[in-house]
């Protein structure tokens, strides 16, 4: 969890007590105090606005948050970095405006917020996004850092190295913007990876799909991206799993199963392949499908003609 700090790690130990950094956190501070400004115009901050932050640590990012923004949520795992904080804003005009919240941010019931802005640790990032984007009532947007590898999979777009699913899975229900670089060597100490800035715009309102639907087709054809999907569809685990959520699905619905669930999603997907494209125009020829390639449209054109035959990818519940 890079934690953002204008010092080096000898004085904001000195002003925290002297506890070492805590490596299964991710502290790792960040010594750059121009990224923090970027982050903040970045942000887009009102003066109304309740923001939540994520690992604030010793608070450098959050007092510049507490500047321009009405109230801070802050979660934080570390009870040590809770102490520090709170010494930091004690005297403080703004110690009305924080409010610092001990423990897992996953686990946490999430208040009304406007923005979410953070230094988010790496080994929960797939978890922090998806917990904001489920958040009801919907948020104008996050602002949050990331491993880079990371953020470039949430932008991605169909046929660069690092689309896949959790870039579908985002972009289904957000726009994802790139905003900053952030090198290794701007923290101490240096992770072994760089970071990046994303700011993530949820849709509104939220498209109407079956998530779980479409979360389970997701994990079937981007395991193995490359491969066509007809392929996917013939592998024995894959077959085995389309008949049992046939079963199940028409069991719940009352209705009567195919009597090979398997052959009718291999229609629908040779129908899909042989509609013609803008990519491809009229073509006879069908053009093979690979989850690598498919934009949002064509996955969820995809989804609905399985759907519409009943067949199902929805994980057990």
């Amino acid at each position: 969890m890079p934690k953002p700090t204008s010092s080096s790690i000898m004085t904001t130990s000195a002003r925290v007590g002297g506890f070492a950094l805590t490596k299964s956190h991710g502290q790792h501070l960040l010594n750059n105090p121009l990224v923090i400004d970027n982050i903040i115009t970045k942000s887009e901050i009102r003066p109304s606005d309740t923001i939540i932050e994520i690992g604030p640590g010793t608070g450098n990012l959050t007092m510049r948050l507490l500047e321009k923004a009405a109230k801070v949520i802050a979660y934080e795992v570390d009870p040590r970095m809770v102490v520090a904080l709170n010494k930091r804003v004690r005297d403080t005009p703004y110690a009305k405006k924080l409010q610092i919240i001990q423990g897992d941010f996953l686990k946490a019931e999430l208040p009304r917020f406007d923005l979410c802005v953070a230094n988010c640790p790496y080994n929960i990032s797939s978890g922090i996004v998806f917990k904001l984007l489920a958040h009801t009532p919907i948020p104008r947007h996050f602002v949050l850092m990331f491993q880079k590898e990371f953020s470039m999979r949430l932008a991605a777009k169909p046929g660069e190295t690092f689309y896949s699913r959790i870039s579908v899975n985002t972009q289904l229900l957000a726009k994802v913007q790139h905003l900053i670089k952030v090198p290794r060597t701007c923290f101490t100490p240096p992770p072994k990876v760089d970071s990046s800035v994303v700011k993530i715009t949820p849709l509104t309102p939220r498209p109407s799909i079956p998530l779980l639907e479409w979360d389970g087709l997701m994990k079937v054809i981007f395991n193995r991206k490359n491969k066509t999907i007809r392929s996917i569809f013939n592998q024995k685990v894959t077959k085995k799993a389309i008949e049992a959520k046939h079963l199940k699905l028409c069991e719940s619905l009352k209705v009567k199963p195919h009597d090979d669930p398997v052959s009718v999603a291999l229609e629908v997907i040779d129908k899909l392949e042989s509609t013609p494209t803008p990519s491809r125009g009229r073509s006879s020829e069908k053009a093979s499908m690979r989850a690598a390639k498919l934009d949002l449209t064509q996955l969820q054109n995809m989804l609905n003609a399985f759907m519409e035959k009943g067949i199902s990818f929805k994980d057990d519940e």
